[in-house]
């Protein structure tokens, strides 16, 4: 229903070279589907042509916020 920028950084945690981070930075559309993904070992810059018009079309498609009932939130979302 959305675009989605995850980030992620590769390599080892320093000084200690202990826990590898999994780097492969990615632009996901709002299907899914994967449209630029970064390096996993070495840092990169991840750029990604986002066809904004996709939103709406997947939206009209799977319709997810047109079923919602935002009134049946309220108490959940109470402090």
């Amino acid at each position: 229903m959305y675009f989605v920028g995850a980030v992620n950084r590769p390599g080892w945690e320093e000084p200690w070279k202990i826990g590898e981070f999994y780097g492969s930075s990615y632009f996901a559309d709002p299907r899914g589907q994967i449209l630029a993904q970064g390096k996993r070992v070495e840092d990169d810059i991840v750029l990604a042509d986002l066809d904004l018009d996709k939103i709406r079309e997947v939206r009209n498609t799977w319709q997810f916020y047109r079923d919602r009932r935002p009134e049946t939130y309220k108490a959940i979302t109470a402090p």
